[in-house]
């Protein structure tokens, strides 16, 4: 397919209030595209979309609501005239925990929002992106293709995800547009310093990547490596490069890392303590419809 130059095209992001997606918008307007701006944070959207000044339009909605997203979609149409670009990035992890302890609202969240949550952002907007012959990026992660223990839900969805976004090429190509996947490893986020570096279990595990799986990126990086890779109609981008190898090689890799994992005795000990804190925890925890920005319960943690 030809370049696909981001000047004069319409984008639309979700998880476009911090992170990923918020460096992400402000580099596609930069580069001259105009920018839909959905979160559930009206308070950030609204923010940048005032930073950003002419083409930025902030849109409140969650994307685990099917029938609000149904209603955004047109929206950005109806102000932008058109829709070229769709960037399916928000997501959640929940507090580590194991399949046998996690709360099975937790779980039910996760899925709810990063696998749901993208079909529900690209399914009312695929005709428009035919009609544009544009493309679609969803957020996968490199988690996709590693092991879950202790944070399973959270690499069940993006491993699902990437599923959706290689279905999604193929049957957009007849159409002449087209889907990318892209993936990331660690991205210096909010959610990275509080998941791996402020909690005591997090920065052991941490530890157990070895180079060159634990550089980290920034979300400026992050979100060039998105920027770019819509501009070549990349099938995927992987960032940090180290992953590549990795997920070329994963059908190898992860059968004798598996085999590994299950007798290390650093591993038994973490799964051990991560199941220990959440069943001292379970006492604590608030109930199943208590909101946080809006939606989400406590145990979840913003991604992206």
């Amino acid at each position: 397919m030809p370049a696909f130059p981001l000047d004069g095209r319409v984008a639309l992001i979700t998880g476009a209030g911090q992170g990923i997606g918020r460096e992400l918008a402000v580099l596609l307007h930069r580069r001259g595209a105009s920018v839909a701006l959905l979160d559930i944070d009206a308070r950030a959207v609204t923010a940048l979309a005032a930073e950003l000044g002419e083409r930025a339009l902030p849109v409140i909605a969650d994307v685990a609501d099917r029938t609000a997203m149904a209603e955004a979609i047109p929206q950005v149409v109806a102000y932008f005239g058109r829709l070229d670009v769709v960037v399916a990035n928000a997501g959640v992890v929940p507090r580590p925990a194991t399949l046998r302890t996690i709360d099975p609202a937790d779980f039910e969240r996760v899925l709810a929002i990063n696998l749901s949550g993208v079909f529900n952002t690209v399914h009312p907007a695929l005709d428009h992106i035919i009609d544009s012959r544009g493309h679609v990026v969803v957020v996968s992660s490199c988690a996709a293709f590693a092991p879950g223990m202790g944070g399973a839900p959270y690499m069940i969805s993006k491993a699902a995800v990437e599923q959706l976004g290689r279905a999604l090429r193929v049957e957009l190509a007849p159409h002449g547009a087209s889907a990318g996947i892209a993936y990331f490893g660690i991205v210096e986020t909010a959610m990275t310093h509080e998941t791996l570096d402020q909690d005591e279990l997090g920065r052991r595990i941490d530890a157990l990547l070895p180079w060159p799986l634990n550089i980290r990126i920034t979300a400026p990086q992050a979100a060039r490596t998105v920027a770019d890779a819509i501009e070549r109609r990349a099938p995927q981008s992987i960032s940090p490069r180290g992953w590549i190898p990795y997920s070329l090689l994963r059908g190898v890799v992860n059968a004798v890392l598996d085999s590994a994992l299950t007798r290390d005795p650093r591993i038994h000990a973490i799964v051990h303590e991560v199941e220990n804190r959440t069943v001292r925890e379970v006492g604590n925890r608030v109930p199943t419809n208590a909101p946080i920005r809006g939606v989400n319960r406590p145990e979840l943690r913003f991604h992206q």
